[in-house]
């Protein structure tokens, strides 16, 4: 299986595009993107004649360091993400790049895919936060995403996709959390109020009730849905949706909330946009009949824990980095301050 462009042909890359490799006059990389479980790089194309052909394209690789690519493998993660683009991203109404190829071992739990460059869409970085607007158009993605697959019972039958929802990850989580969760409490000691710390130690405490199956509208859902994962167009108004690693057959409004959670700088920001934002996603599912606004504000509240954990299990398994560290921090921040202005540790009691 090919890793990496360095391994790249003329010949592999034209027939990505039923080209000849004569067409082709070279080719290089170089790395983009600031991933913790895999590495990306630009693969710019230098063709004789264009004919519509992309001038570049991006490749997503197995993470070099291996304590991430160990935690991919462990996770699935390319595993998942490779079957998303291969059999369900076509099928999806929301913004993502298009496939030209997708690979996976299952020997190894290696996996690579070739993509659609979006330059010039931009990402916004993360710890910077950003508008309604911006998150506006998120949520708008969001909602063609869950639309498109809401209540299909034929998820189920992807086994990748069910490995979020799995005895074996439910286990796995149950195990890693009071393991990893001093240490996470003491890496930031002094960075992150009292308040989300002690909000922690409820949830860890009431790890296992809060993680019970229920009753909920079941879509798929992208599962990591925050600024790093995100890239925007000026030209056309529309928020493209990028990392598919952690999608999984799942509850909708934990996508929302970790959204809104993560993306906001000021929580005071986030408190007062949230509800509106909320009920707009809402109104584009266009389920109010099967699904009261009421029940998805409960669902909202409720998923306003999934930052938190995400950013608490994430930082303790992955490559640590300083960008990475703060990273972290900022998320579990964020959604630690949404959990406690919606009184989301009512649901543990």
């Amino acid at each position: 299986m090919l890793e990496h462009p360095s391994q790249f042909s003329k010949k592999f890359i034209t027939s990505l595009f039923n080209s000849s490799e004569e067409y082709l006059k070279g080719f290089e990389f170089k790395p983009v993107g600031s991933g913790q479980v895999g590495d990306c790089f630009r693969v710019n194309l230098d063709w004789k004649e264009k004919n519509n052909l992309p001038t570049s394209l991006i490749a997503k690789c197995p993470a070099a360091d291996q304590s991430s690519r160990d935690t991919a493998r462990n996770l699935h993660l390319y595993e998942i993400e490779t079957s998303f683009y291969k059999y369900l991203s076509k099928k999806c109404s929301a913004r993502v790049p298009e496939l030209y190829f997708s690979d996976f071992n299952p020997e190894s739990d290696d996996g690579i895919l070739l993509l659609e460059d979006m330059h010039p869409a931009k990402q916004i970085p993360q710890m910077e936060g950003c508008t309604f607007s911006e998150v506006s158009k998120i949520l708008e993605e969001a909602a063609a995403l869950h639309k498109s697959y809401w209540n299909n019972e034929n998820l189920l039958s992807y086994s990748w996709l069910t490995y979020g929802v799995s005895e074996e990850r439910k286990q796995f989580v149950t195990d890693l959390l009071p393991a990893v969760y001093p240490e996470w409490k003491n890496r930031y000691q002094g960075r992150i109020s009292k308040n989300i710390f002690e909000m922690g130690d409820a949830l860890i405490a009431n790890y296992e009730k809060y993680s019970e199956v229920r009753e909920g509208p079941m879509t798929l859902v992208q599962g990591d849905l925050r600024l790093d994962n995100i890239l925007f167009y000026d030209y056309d108004n529309r928020a493209i949706l990028l990392d598919w690693q952690t999608a999984a057959v799942g509850l909708p409004l934990n996508d929302v909330a970790y959204c809104i959670s993560t993306s906001f700088k000021n929580p005071n920001d986030r408190a007062d946009a949230e509800k509106k934002l909320v009920k707009d996603y809402h109104t584009l599912l266009n389920v109010e009949d099967s699904y009261s606004f009421e029940e998805a504000w409960n669902d909202y509240r409720r998923g306003s824990f999934v930052g938190f954990l995400m950013a608490v299990m994430s930082s303790m398994i992955v490559e640590r980095t300083e960008r990475g560290d703060e990273m972290f921090a900022v998320m579990a921040e964020r959604s630690g301050w949404q959990a406690l202005h919606l009184d989301a540790v009512s649901f543990l009691e």
